[in-house]
């Protein structure tokens, strides 16, 4: 493998569900596998030198699937919240923890519990794990707006993208290199827009809790042989 690796990767695992129905298990199991699928790939991006990860874990879309499913989905995310051995992880690994989206979206302990582990790991710089919960690309984009209106900010040549940048939701999250989506599905669905304007994107046909490290290492070696143009 070249030292040629994206600093920053966007995974949209897709296909937790299909997996549950395919091997005809509840999506309860899919969606846990697929948390659990997750804490592998964020190893598998330190061992090849990732710096920052950018996970779909819960679109504003998915909130209007039926509410024993999301509520399941919720349910997940507070066992992992509150599992010490995976809090350790992010500590050894000095790795930072941050929540993107709208928190109203959360039931009030589990953005409590999030919250907690942001602020804990919030003084390391070395690797950084942005979990995208409540999140939709064009909402952020509409908030971003809505904030500067309401913070007065004169219009014209004065509003930057920077300037404009600080009003997302999703500020913290760095310009994406890499952005892979599993499951087949070859679109974006509003990830991150802002950010993802000059990302190469890789397509896997594997559901997401059957993507392995081989297929990781599959999709990085993909990225080493593209050449980045940014538009010149």
């Amino acid at each position: 493998m070249s030292s040629t690796i994206p600093e920053t990767i966007a995974v949209v695992p897709d296909g937790n569900r299909r997996w549950a129905k395919a091997h005809r298990l509840s999506f309860f199991s899919g969606y846990q596998l697929g948390v659990q699928k997750f804490i592998d790939f964020s190893e598998w991006c330190k061992e090849f030198g990732v710096k920052n990860i950018s996970v779909w874990a819960l679109s504003t879309e998915n909130l209007k699937r039926p509410k024993r499913e999301v509520d399941a989905l919720f349910s997940i995310y507070r066992k992992f919240a509150k599992d010490q051995k995976l809090i350790e992880r992010l500590h050894n690994n000095e790795t930072k923890f941050v929540i993107v989206g709208n928190r109203r979206l959360l039931p009030a302990d589990l953005s409590r519990s999030l919250a907690r582990i942001e602020k804990d790991t919030s003084a390391y710089d070395t690797r950084t794990i942005n979990m995208l919960l409540g999140y939709g690309g064009r909402e952020d984009i509409l908030s971003a707006v809505r904030k500067m209106i309401a913070s007065k900010i004169r219009y014209g040549a004065s509003v930057t993208g920077q300037l404009f940048k600080k009003f997302l939701e999703s500020s913290v999250v760095p310009d994406i290199d890499f952005v892979i989506r599993t499951s087949g599905e070859e679109r974006l669905s509003g990830l991150l827009p802002w950010q993802v304007g000059y990302a190469e994107l890789y397509f896997s046909k594997k559901l997401w809790p059957d993507f392995t490290r081989a297929d990781f290492k599959l999709a990085l070696g993909d990225y080493e042989r593209r050449h980045r143009r940014f538009g010149t």
